[in-house]
């Protein structure tokens, strides 16, 4: 970041350069002590740069910048500097200034007031942003521009966790051409749908999830949701079903759904389909969770031996922490040696303090990582990334 912020200024540094002599080439007899007083700044401002002082730089540079057409986009590029620096505010000034030069075309003015609604968004004044993003939808002629706006909007709407107005704004062509809107607009069925839940309308519940559905075949939380309204009407067959189509979906999600399941086939007391199930789960993907459910089945009905086995073999080759302690629990109960129980509930202690404190679920897009599964990740704030966290600590 430190380089791009040099880079840029730099850029800036030059852009002004580049007009300070275009400007002395134009009036080489006029106004040449203001000009003096403007060089003098331009090498002060780079100066403060190469000595790496780059907030006396940008001060620097913004006082000696007069605002012309020419200088328009430098302006409103020092401005979006401030803003990736989080100083919104003063990128608000810089923003506020230009959009109040009666000399702007139509064009620039659709790029300034998109660049204040994004200052105002990233203070948090949304009704400010959502003004101004609105009157340019309404009144630009740039399709381009109308797009940006759009898609403004939107992440305003989510912000405000305004699920139906963002959706009426995305456009289906949106939709079908952006994958991100595609797999938010799918979530955003999800989270009407989990209030319609909260307000017992399960009907229009299963309505919003079939939406979600059809915009991303894909999405996980609503087959997830689909499961929740059928084991909570105890139609636990359909539960099962719905549960079921998650890992075909996703496979990094089998092991989400495995208590769910193993609670729906104990409600209609088939033990045999939970193990069935779980077989099949190994087989495809050797998640440790469906592993240790597993055991747990045959520990009961073939003993602490078979049980071993079983997951020794599987630790053979995935290893895992969770296995691993399974296996000393097993070891805990097959002794009676008290040195021996000493040794290995000690080594449980160091285990179980190294499961408790790593997170279960991860971001694929920026690593933020948890003990709980959260549909949007609140570092990113993109949907349906986080996923359990596979390998010798995790699944």
């Amino acid at each position: 970041m430190p380089d791009l912020l040099l880079l840029a200024l730099l850029l800036a540094a030059i852009a002004i350069g580049w007009w300070l002599g275009r400007r002395e080439a134009i009036k080489p007899h006029r106004q040449s002590q203001q000009q003096a007083s403007l060089s003098r700044d331009y090498f002060v401002g780079l100066n403060y740069l190469l000595n790496e002082q780059p907030d006396r730089a940008i001060e620097t540079f913004v006082q000696a910048l007069e605002v012309n057409s020419d200088t328009i986009e430098t302006h409103i590029a020092l401005g979006n500097l401030f803003r990736s620096r989080g100083e919104a505010d003063r990128a608000v000034k810089i923003h506020q200034n230009l959009l109040a030069r009666p000399s702007l075309t139509n064009a620039q003015s659709d790029q300034v007031q998109l660049e204040l609604a994004r200052d105002f968004l990233h203070l948090g004044l949304l009704d400010r942003s959502e003004r101004l993003l609105q009157q340019v939808m309404r009144d630009t002629q740039n399709d381009t521009m109308r797009q940006a706006a759009r898609r403004l909007l939107v992440d305003l709407f989510e912000r405000e966790r305004e699920w139906q107005q963002a959706l009426d704004v995305a456009l289906p062509q949106m939709v079908r051409q952006d994958q991100d809107i595609r797999r938010a607009a799918a979530h955003w069925h999800c989270e009407l749908a989990q209030l319609d839940m909260q307000s017992a309308s399960p009907a229009l519940a299963r309505k919003r999830l079939r939406q979600a559905l059809s915009i991303d075949e894909c999405c996980v939380r609503a087959n997830w949701l689909l499961a929740r309204l059928e084991q909570e009407t105890g139609n636990y067959k359909a539960e099962i079903r719905f549960l079921s189509r998650i890992p075909e979906q996703d496979r990094d999600f089998a092991p989400v759904v495995l208590e769910p399941m193993r609670d729906a086939f104990y409600k209609l007391e088939n033990e045999p389909g939970l193990e069935q199930y779980l077989r099949q789960s190994v087989a495809a993907t050797p998640h440790i969770s469906a592993v240790l459910m597993l055991a747990e089945l045959v520990e009961r009905r073939e003993g602490i031996e078979e049980a071993t086995r079983l997951v020794s073999e599987q630790l053979a080759s995935t290893p895992s922490l969770r296995g691993i302690d399974y296996l000393m629990d097993l070891s805990l109960l097959d002794t009676t040696d008290a040195p021996q129980r000493e040794r290995i509930a000690l080594l449980k202690q160091h285990t179980e303090k190294l499961l408790a404190a790593r997170p279960r679920f991860r971001c694929q897009r920026c690593g933020f990582s948890g003990g709980q599964l959260l549909w949007q990740c609140p570092s990113c704030r993109h949907w349906g990334t986080t996923k359990p966290i596979t390998g010798l600590e995790g699944e």
